[in-house]
C-alpha cells in the first residue's frame, strides 16, 4: 500500500481529515527550505507538498510566483528537490510527499528517468499542473511502473461530463482547485464546497483535497471537514516571506511558519 493511501485510510478511521501544507523547495534558500519540511510533521502536517520551482508558474499567484524566483536563484534543480527529499527520508519514512509543479523541469530531465529518480528518492505523488490527460502518456506508464501516484487536478468548470474520462486512472486522491483562477487570490464558500463534492464522489472513491484560496484555520478546518484534506499554500509561503530580510532567512523564519502550521492544524483536528 502506497504510504498517501495508508495516511488517507489511517485519517479516516481516526474521523478526521488531513493538513496539507505547501513548501517551496529552496526558498528563500536550501537549508531554510529542509528545515521547514522536516519540522512540518510535528507542527501537524499529514502529508507535503513539495513545489519544484519554475520560471513560469503560469497557475500560480504572486505570492507563488516570488517563492519560485527566490528559489531559483538560490539554485534549485529539479535534481536537487529530489535530493531534499532523500534527505528528508533518512529519518521519516512514513509522511507522504507530493511534488508539485510544471512539465517542462521533467521532460527535460527525461520523464522516465525522473520516475525512477523520484521513486528512489522516496516522492509518492506528482501533481503536474499543465499536463492535460490527453497528453499523460508522456508520464502515466513510467509512473505507474516506479508506483508514483499521478494526481489529478479538478476545478468548478469542470464539466461533469469529463470527469469519468480525467478521473479513470487518477492515484492517490483528487486535487479540487476550489476556485477559477490563480493560487492565493479568493476563497471558496461552503456552499460552494458542499456544491461541488458529491459529483466528484460520484465518479472516483479517491479522497478528495479542497486547495486554491485557504488561508485562515477556520477555512483549513472547513475544507478539511467538506472533503478528505485541506492543502494550505499561499497562506504560508506570504508568512515566510514576512520574516525574510533583504530576501534572506532570518531566525524567525522557521518558527513563523511552523507555528502557523501548528494553529492551522489544531483546528483542523478539533473540527
Amino acid at each position: 500500500m502506497s504510504r498517501i493511501k495508508a495516511r488517507f485510510e489511517s485519517l479516516k478511521a481516526a474521523g478526521r481529515g488531513a493538513l496539507i501544507p505547501y513548501l517551496q523547495a529552496y526558498d528563500p534558500d536550501l537549508e531554510t527550505s529542509f528545515a521547514l519540511l522536516k519540522g512540518m510533521p510535528a507542527a501537524g502536517a499529514d502529508l507535503i507538498e513539495i513545489g519544484v520551482p519554475f520560471s513560469d508558474p503560469s497557475a500560480d499567484g504572486p505570492t507563488i510566483q516570488a517563492a519560485a524566483l527566490r528559489g531559483l536563484k538560490a539554485g534549485a534543480t529539479l535534481a536537487g528537490v529530489l535530493d531534499m527529499v532523500r534527505a528528508f527520508r533518512e529519518t521519516d519514512n512514513e509522511t507522504p510527499i507530493i511534488l508539485m509543479g510544471y512539465l517542462n523541469p521533467i521532460d527535460s530531465y527525461g520523464p522516465a528517468r525522473f520516475c525512477t529518480d523520484a521513486a528512489k528518492a522516496g516522492v509518492d505523488g506528482l501533481i503536474i499542473v499543465d499536463l492535460p490527460k490527453e497528453e499523460s502518456d508522456l508520464l502515466s506508464g513510467d509512473a505507474q511502473r516506479c508506483g508514483l501516484d499521478i494526481i489529478q487536478l479538478v476545478a468548478p468548470n469542470t464539466p461533469d461530463s469529463r470527469l469519468p474520462y480525467l478521473l479513470d486512472t487518477a492515484s492517490g486522491f483528487i486535487y479540487y482547485v476550489s476556485i477559477t483562477g490563480i493560487t492565493g487570490t479568493r476563497t471558496a464558500s461552503t456552499d460552494e464546497l458542499a456544491a461541488a463534492l458529491p459529483r466528484l464522489r460520484a465518479v472516483s472513491p479517491l479522497p478528495v483535497a479542497i486547495g486554491f484560496g485557504i488561508r485562515t484555520p477556520e477555512q483549513a478546518a472547513q475544507a478539511a471537514s467538506v472533503g478528505d484534506a485541506a492543502v494550505v499554500a499561499s497562506a504560508l509561503i506570504a508568512t515566510l516571506a514576512g520574516t525574510l530580510e533583504d530576501g534572506k532567512a532570518t531566525a524567525e523564519s522557521v518558527p513563523s511558519v511552523l507555528g502557523q502550521l501548528a494553529d492551522i492544524a489544531k483546528a483542523v483536528r478539533q473540527n
